[in-house]
């Protein structure tokens, strides 16, 4: 089963998101912060990051980054969901590593059609 990490400090949010994902046939790691998402990606190597940019301590941005200076998870994809929708915020998160950026407000449906999308071509 492909295993999915979902961090959200917004905890709505993460239950929504987890939920959808496992309707769809995931396994969903769902935290609350940028550090233990680093500590549980490290751990349990998923094989998918859904990151919010804006949580306390580690943001998305900076959980991404350390995610990819890791050769252990260096080639796990990343999806960045964030409010931000500026272009340079956008931007920081390709630059950072990201696979690919969905803003909130957003559509769950949409999100999962992206990951199954990324997991599709990963598996190519």
């Amino acid at each position: 089963m492909t295993t999915v990490l979902v961090a959200d400090d917004d905890a709505d949010i993460r239950d929504l998101v987890a939920f959808k994902l496992e309707q769809a046939g995931l396994e969903v790691l769902a935290v609350g912060d940028g550090q233990t998402a680093v500590e549980t990606a490290r751990s349990r190597l998923p094989t998918l990051a859904v990151l919010d940019v804006s949580m306390p301590g580690l943001s998305g941005i900076d959980v991404c980054r350390a995610l990819r200076s890791d050769p252990a998870t260096a080639g796990m994809l990343i999806i960045m969901l964030t409010a931000r929708v500026q272009e340079q915020d956008v931007e920081g998160g390709f630059s950072a590593g990201a696979d690919d950026y969905v803003t909130k407000p957003f559509s769950p449906r949409e999100l999962v059609s992206r990951i199954q999308a990324l997991l599709t071509r990963a598996s190519a």
